[in-house]
């Protein structure tokens, strides 16, 4: 009787021990399954920022001109709200059939005003599209294929016009808004550069942008 007892008290502790073990091996699966879970909630974050990303790769920009195609692409970093006044701006068609009404060798060719049109009243150079943007400065260097925002005296007075540098411009460094990057045709860059000008340098025989479209 006495050794069945003892073997009987055994018994109770093995099965404490066994059913003191089994819960936090329950507890444990459950806190792996939790952590299973975290890896899949974790990719589903980093695909979210892929797909932000994705959305924020540069536009590109095609100018169809009477002398060849340029293209470039934004500088979205830099100026995001010059790039969306561009884009604005070339969705609505306002930019066709405006010329490049002021071209210096060595320096820039310069765009974007609704004067410049066939049949426009007002002085080339001188228009825009009834508003001004706020200045986005910023570090990028005016340098051959710099996309940049033209303006008046007024730091805050820039609206369709633009230039692209054929030259290393470093006074126009942090005064003036460079909002993109030409990456092909920059050999139609230079051929514009170099055309026959009159007075106000402008071309003697217009270079029209046809269109410009975002893609």
């Amino acid at each position: 009787m006495r050794i069945m007892r003892i073997m009987l008290g055994i018994c109770a502790v093995s099965g404490l021990l066994v059913a003191g073990t089994n819960a936090p091996v329950q507890k444990k699966t459950a806190e792996t399954a939790e952590k299973a879970v975290k890896p899949s909630e974790e990719t589903k974050k980093v695909s979210e920022v892929k797909e932000a990303q994705a959305v924020k790769k540069p536009i590109k920009v095609i100018l169809d001109t009477s002398l060849g195609t340029i293209e470039f692409t934004f500088l979205t970093d830099k100026a995001p709200n010059t790039c969306d006044n561009f884009i604005k701006l070339a969705q609505t068609n306002f930019y066709d059939g405006v010329t490049f009404h002021r071209v210096i060798p060595n320096f820039m060719i310069q765009s974007g005003c609704p004067n410049s049109k066939k049949g426009a009243k007002g002085i080339p150079g001188t228009g825009g599209p009834g508003y001004n943007i706020k200045a986005e400065f910023n570090d990028t260097k005016h340098v051959p294929g710099i996309v940049s925002m033209a303006r008046s005296a007024d730091p805050d007075s820039a609206g369709s016009q633009f230039f692209i540098c054929v030259n290393t411009c470093p006074h126009l460094d942090g005064k003036y808004t460079a909002f993109g990057k030409v990456t092909k045709g920059y050999d139609v860059v230079e051929k514009i550069s170099k055309v026959e000008t009159g007075a106000m340098d402008k071309p003697i025989e217009d270079v029209v942008i046809k269109s410009i479209r975002v893609e």
